[in-house]
């Protein structure tokens, strides 16, 4: 069954059955009830894809994510999808697992496709992507630090600031022989994060041992190795600080297989609070990360866009999401003050 055989069942034209479909307000009320009684009785289907190219529209988003298998950005995924069903639409997820053009193509498939906008989670494409997008109109909102993004709208939290909190709350406890590992990926708000614990340190009159920092995959391996390699030093760290929730469960195994204890040996701090960093033992110290809320404002900003209640053209609007300090067992805090279960 298609409009054809609904149009020629009620005697009309195919362009009055479209306009029951689209318009109903603009058909006379008789022939209208006439045209969806026969609708209802043969239970038919509109093609909602070609019914939305009427309209300009597909109800469908582009959802671009570095790792499918990361929770962090799966929480945040979630919230895309949360904002993207209450609109009803359908998020198309592609992942691009860190691969400029793996993403790529994904992006000509979305394209192909008539998506009414993307979003961009730390995603590997380059500035001339974007702007391939905006010279097509194609909306598009980025969440998480992005490099050569300037006048795309973003959504993202201070990871600088951050890991500013997080070692110099090392350092109110008495550490100062700090540790850090950093993931390879994501790249930009992992440079954010080493500027912020090199900083922090220097504020504080603490030279900076090279040594004591280590890029590794982004990993619980690349955490149990980098970390491996810390206790193994001369002089090992007091403290560790990761740049995910990840690494922290790695550098913990790596530690307790070196019969060391935590904190008491070695004190750890992670970064995004993933649920699972409250059912590690001890349970992980760590930066909360709103990442839901980030996948939430990121969508809503989106379709802001689409709808019309945000221009296109207007000035780019930056949303900063505050992160917080959750203080658990591993890093020594005898208080174990904000600690949540």
């Amino acid at each position: 069954m298609n409009i054809r055989h609904i149009a020629k069942q009620a005697g009309v034209s195919v362009a009055t059955v479209s306009r029951v479909l689209n318009h109903p307000e603009n058909v006379a009320q008789k022939t209208r009830e006439r045209i969806e009684k026969i609708i209802e009785e043969t239970e038919y289907t509109p093609n909602w894809f070609a019914r939305g190219l009427n309209f300009n529209k597909t109800g469908t988003i582009g959802l671009m994510i570095p790792h499918i298998l990361n929770p962090v950005y799966m929480e945040i995924a979630k919230g895309v999808e949360d904002v993207a069903h209450q609109k009803g639409y359908i998020a198309l997820m592609c992942n691009e697992e860190n691969n400029g053009e793996k993403g790529r193509n994904y992006l000509e498939q979305l394209l192909k496709r008539r998506v009414d906008g993307i979003v961009f989670i730390c995603s590997a494409l380059e500035e001339r992507d974007f702007d391939l997008l905006e010279e097509q109109n194609i909306p598009i909102v980025l969440i998480g630090e992005h490099k050569n993004t300037t006048g795309q709208h973003i959504v993202s939290v201070d990871c600088q600031q951050a890991a500013k909190k997080a070692v110099t709350h090392l350092l109110g406890n008495g550490y100062e022989r700090i540790g850090m590992l950093y993931g390879t990926e994501p790249k930009v708000e992992n440079e954010y994060k080493v500027a912020g614990y090199r900083k922090t340190l220097q504020r504080s009159g603490i030279p900076i041992k090279e040594e004591l920092l280590r890029q590794v995959d982004n990993s619980i391996e690349g955490g149990y190795l980098g970390a491996k390699k810390l206790v193994e030093l001369a002089e090992p760290p007091q403290a560790i600080f990761t740049t995910s929730d990840y690494l922290a469960f790695g550098a913990m195994d790596a530690i307790k297989d070196k019969d060391l204890r935590i904190p008491e040996d070695v004190a750890i701090v992670g970064f995004d609070n993933i649920r699972m960093s409250n059912l590690v033992e001890p349970k992980l110290t760590t930066i909360d990360v709103p990442l839901h809320k980030m996948g939430v404002y990121g969508a809503r900003l989106l379709f802001d866009i689409i709808e019309g209640e945000e221009e296109a053209e207007a000035e780019p609007r930056t949303i900063l999401l505050q992160t917080k300090l959750k203080v658990r067992k591993s890093c020594g805090h005898k208080e174990r003050i904000g600690e949540m279960f």
